[in-house]
C-alpha cells in the first residue's frame, strides 16, 4: 500500500513518527495539530494547532480549490477552524515561499499587485499522491473547530478512544499492507461519520 507519500526533502520526527520537518510548514507530513499556532483560539492564548507539515498540506489543498493570495489563505484556514484560530502571516508566507521554491506552487501578481498562488503540475501530482494525508488534516481541522466552539467530548467516548488506541498499539503480529489498508479505511470512515455529525 502507498504510504504517507514522499516530499522533495524529508526530515524526521513529527506526531506518530511520520516524516516531518522541525517547524510548522516545514518539510514532511504532520499527523496531528501540535505544531506552531499563532493567534486566535477558544482560550484566547497562543497555542499550537498544526503538526509539522500539516500547514503545507492545508495550503496546497486550498490552492487546489482555486488560486489564492496569502491573506485569502489565512481567512480560509480561519473559516475551516470555525473562526477559532487563524495562522499568522509570519508562518503562512514563509511556507508559501518554500512551496514555490520546491516547484509545487507558482505565484503571479494580479491587477492589484497581490501575488496569487496556483498549483503547478508537480504540485497537483504531489497532492494526488498524498490525498489520504490531506483528507486526514482537513477532517482533524473540522474536529478541532467543534472543540474550540465549546463542545465537550463525553467521558464514554474518551474511554472508547483510549480502548481503540490500545487495540492499535497492542495489535499482535506484524502489520501487512492489506491489514494496514483495512485499518486505515475503517478509522477514516469513523472520522468522516463523526465529523459530519
Amino acid at each position: 500500500m502507498r504510504g504517507r507519500g514522499r516530499e522533495p526533502h524529508q526530515g524526521s520526527g513529527g506526531w506518530g513518527g511520520g516524516h516531518a520537518g522541525p517547524r510548522e510548514g516545514g518539510r514532511g507530513y504532520g499527523r496531528g495539530f501540535a505544531g506552531h499556532g499563532q493567534r486566535g483560539g477558544h482560550q484566547g492564548g497562543r497555542r499550537r494547532m498544526f503538526g509539522p507539515g500539516d500547514l503545507r498540506l492545508v495550503l496546497l489543498s486550498l490552492i487546489e480549490e482555486q488560486p489564492r493570495h496569502g491573506y485569502d489563505l489565512i481567512k480560509a484556514i480561519e473559516a475551516l477552524f470555525g473562526g477559532g484560530y487563524a495562522p499568522s502571516p509570519g508562518v503562512v508566507y514563509p511556507t508559501l515561499a518554500m512551496l514555490a521554491d520546491e516547484g509545487l506552487i507558482a505565484g503571479e501578481e494580479d491587477a492589484g499587485g497581490k501575488r496569487v498562488f496556483s498549483l503547478t503540475a508537480a504540485g497537483q501530482t504531489w497532492l494526488n499522491e498524498n490525498r489520504a494525508a490531506v483528507e486526514g488534516v482537513r477532517q482533524r481541522m473540522a474536529l478541532v473547530a467543534r472543540r474550540v466552539s465549546g463542545e465537550q467530548t463525553p467521558d464514554v467516548v474518551r474511554e472508547a478512544m483510549l480502548t481503540l488506541k490500545q487495540a492499535v498499539v497492542m495489535k499482535p503480529g506484524s502489520w501487512t499492507d492489506p491489514e494496514t489498508a483495512k485499518v486505515v479505511e475503517a478509522l477514516m470512515k469513523a472520522v468522516r461519520e463523526i465529523s459530519e455529525g
